[in-house]
């Protein structure tokens, strides 16, 4: 078991190197994480080699010192499952240089933790930290760019994430139908995945795709029980997405039997993060889907947020609604961009997860309307919006340009505060902007 797993980790670091000849963009993402496991590897590599290359011993007697000897250093990691935890995350690593969608960063930060422990064990320094800047979510899109047949979808989750704020009480992960055995299917095979999230250890996994024929999004889901694996597939228009408790969102679909809303699935999500992350996403390929939305009147809202402050932004020569959220629970604050008007009214743009310490002149006021910000990941949902075009310095600053001067001094107050800052209304009700005449993309 140990020298096929052997094989297995000299396939992936062979992978590693000959597709990070395709992928230059994306190797500085991977190098931290990189740092990460290959001291340690390296580490138990030699160890073997010592052990083996001890002639004092009979073959046999080397082989059981050294599988008793090194599956005592961190209890309840025996060697061959040393070599899982390795190549696991070398698996994701190669998810993570592709921009995978299968990629989960979940399980990357669950492996690289367990890593952590064993290096510890073995008196190996701790790594440097990992680099969020080098997350950039603009650079990722500019690659795509240049590939074809990409899709604004296939880079939300394939980046490390600027910040975790995890949930302290989870809900559950189900799937309540109808749901159907393998083997259903009523879309062509030629599809192209976008998203795959899985949900309670892969016991519940949605994956959002495209028809190619058409264009049109589905959601796909897939339950395993004790005995059996069932799925169901819904074109994304027909399903309506709330925030159920603080970590659960919840699908529906209409009934049109019922005459009324029925329940498709409710997914529990471990970070605050990851949850906007799929609504937004969720809420723009249902936005922009070549069919009429059913049901479904409102604009996204995430839901469980306090507003703290909201104006008019130019973007790309068109006025966007720029808002700034906190979460009721993690406390989490973010950016929030949509559009103010035109077919895609209420859509996200794009969003930024803000940290819980700025650094000093994180945030800086460059003239009556512009506002730089420094180190800001965006992440962006729509194929229109270019990001890198509002970089601005060698630093890579990211610019906001309000339409009033007043808003933008009330921005730079609400995070850098000298007197009393007059921040509108966290009342999630007021859309005073909606009514202008601007339209969007």
């Amino acid at each position: 078991m140990v020298i096929s797993r052997l094989h297995d980790t000299s396939r992936l670091l062979r992978d590693l190197a000959d597709r990070s000849q395709l992928h230059l963009p994306q190797v500085p993402v991977i190098v931290d994480y990189l740092n990460v496991i290959l001291p340690c590897l390296s580490l138990t590599l030699r160890d073997i080699m010592q052990y083996y290359e001890d002639k004092t011993k009979t073959k046999e007697i080397r082989w059981r010192t050294m599988w008793n000897d090194m599956s005592n250093e961190l209890p309840g990691t025996t060697l061959p499952d040393r070599f899982l935890y390795y190549n696991q995350f070398l698996e994701l690593l190669l998810y993570m240089l592709t921009r995978n969608p299968n990629f989960d960063m979940n399980a990357m930060e669950e492996i690289r933790l367990h890593i952590l422990r064993l290096r510890d064990v073995r008196g190996i320094d701790p790594p440097s930290p990992i680099r969020p800047r080098l997350a950039r979510r603009d650079t990722a899109l500019d690659f795509w760019g240049q590939e074809a047949y990409s899709h604004w979808a296939e880079a939300i989750f394939t980046q490390p994430m600027p910040s975790r704020r995890e949930f302290r009480k989870r809900g559950s992960s189900d799937a309540y139908g109808p749901l159907y055995k393998l083997g259903f299917n009523p879309v062509s095979d030629n599809v192209k995945v976008l998203v795959k999230r899985s949900f309670d250890n892969d016991r519940v996994s949605v994956t959002m795709f495209l028809r190619e024929a058409d264009q049109l999004p589905f959601v796909f889901i897939r339950m395993h029980t004790a005995s059996e694996t069932w799925y169901n597939i819904l074109p994304i228009n027909v399903l309506t997405i709330e925030r159920e408790s603080s970590s659960v969102l919840y699908l529906a679909y209409w009934n049109a039997a019922e005459r009324r809303k029925k329940a498709w699935a409710s997914l529990s999500f471990l970070t605050w993060e990851e949850l906007v992350l799929f609504y937004c996403t969720f809420a723009s390929l249902k936005i922009r889907s070549p069919l009429p939305n059913v049901h479904s009147t409102r604009k996204p809202k995430v839901g469980r947020e306090k507003r703290l402050f909201q104006a008019q932004i130019v973007e790309d020569n068109y006025h966007h609604c720029l808002m700034v959220f906190e979460d009721y629970r993690t406390k989490g604050r973010r950016l929030h961009v949509r559009a103010l008007g035109g077919a895609f009214f209420g859509s996200p743009i794009w969003t930024a997860f803000l940290p819980t310490e700025p650094y000093e002149e994180w945030l800086i006021h460059k003239g009556p309307t512009r506002i730089w910000i420094r180190d800001l990941i965006v992440y962006s949902f729509c194929d229109e919006y270019s990001p890198h075009q509002q970089r601005r310095g060698k630093n890579g600053a990211f610019q906001i340009k309000f339409v009033q001067t007043a808003a933008a001094t009330r921005f730079k107050q609400l995070f850098n505060p000298i007197s009393t800052p007059s921040v509108e209304s966290a009342s999630e009700e007021s859309e005073d902007e909606d009514s202008s005449s601007h339209s969007d993309e």
